[in-house]
C-alpha cells in the first residue's frame, strides 16, 4: 500500500505531504591567523644596563584581525535582518578594538567611563559626531553602508577602533589565539582575506566542500 498517496476513512481524504526539497549542503572554513611583527629595533649605543639583554617587544593582540570571504558565494547579499552591537568606552579605550558587522546593523556606543566621551568618525563609509556625553550615557549608530569605518574620541586622542561594515556574514573576528571559524560557505572556490591593522595583509585561495571543515591558515606582517 502506498502511504504517500491518498488515505480514504471516514469519508475523508488526506494528502500526505511529500518530503520538501533537501537543503543544499555546506561546509565551513576555520583556521589561525598567525601576526609577525617585525625585528625589534636595536639601539646603535645600548646602555650598559641593556647589555646581552633581549630587545623588548611589544604584546600581539591577536583578536584584532578580520577574515572573509573576498569573492562571496551566490545569494550572500540577500537582505540582511536589522542587528545590534556594542562598542563599550571604559579605561579611556574603546572595547573592542576591531568590530565586523552586517549592513544595517545599529552599534551602542556606552560610556562605561567617569569622563566624557565624544566618538566620532569621518570615514567615507559613515561619518558621525555624537557630541560629547557623560558616564553611565548611550548614543547609537547605525551602518547602512559596506567599507571600513574609523572611530575615535574628540576628547581623548588616543581612542581608537575600526568597524568593518560587510554585505554578507561570510566573516569573523579571530579570538584571544587568533583564531577563526566561519560557517555555513556553499560549496565552491573563494578567495580568503586577512584584514589587519588597517588593510588586508594576507589572501589565499580556498575550495570549500559539500561537508565537512577546510582548515586555512594565514600569516599576516
Amino acid at each position: 500500500m502506498v502511504m504517500r498517496v491518498l488515505l480514504i476513512a471516514v469519508g475523508t481524504i488526506a494528502l500526505v505531504p511529500a518530503p520538501g526539497p533537501a537543503q543544499e549542503a555546506t561546509g565551513a572554513l576555520r583556521g589561525r591567523v598567525e601576526v609577525q611583527l617585525p625585528p625589534a629595533r636595536v639601539d646603535r649605543y645600548p646602555g650598559v644596563g641593556n647589555l646581552g639583554a633581549a630587545p623588548a617587544r611589544p604584546p600581539i593582540d591577536r583578536r584584532r584581525s578580520v577574515v572573509f570571504l573576498e569573492t562571496a558565494p551566490r545569494a550572500a547579499f540577500e537582505e540582511p535582518q536589522p542587528r545590534r552591537a556594542r562598542i563599550d568606552q571604559r579605561n579611556e579605550t574603546f572595547v573592542p578594538h576591531v568590530l565586523a558587522i552586517t549592513i544595517g546593523t545599529t552599534v551602542d556606543f556606552p560610556n562605561s567611563d567617569v569622563t566624557y566621551h565624544n566618538v566620532f568618525s569621518l570615514s567615507k563609509a559613515r561619518s558621525f559626531d555624537l557630541g560629547r556625553y557623560a558616564a553611565g550615557r548611550s548614543k547609537a549608530v547605525t551602518f547602512d553602508r559596506p567599507g571600513v569605518v574609523r572611530v575615535f574620541c574628540d576628547i581623548h586622542s588616543h581612542m581608537n577602533a575600526f568597524i568593518l561594515v560587510f554585505g554578507h556574514r561570510f566573516f569573523a573576528v579571530t579570538d584571544a589565539e587568533g583564531r577563526y571559524r566561519i560557517d555555513g560557505d556553499p560549496p565552491g572556490a573563494y578567495t580568503l582575506a586577512a584584514w589587519n591593522d588597517g588593510s588586508v595583509r594576507a589572501r589565499r585561495d580556498v575550495r570549500v566542500g559539500e561537508a565537512g571543515e577546510v582548515e586555512a591558515d594565514l600569516v599576516v606582517e
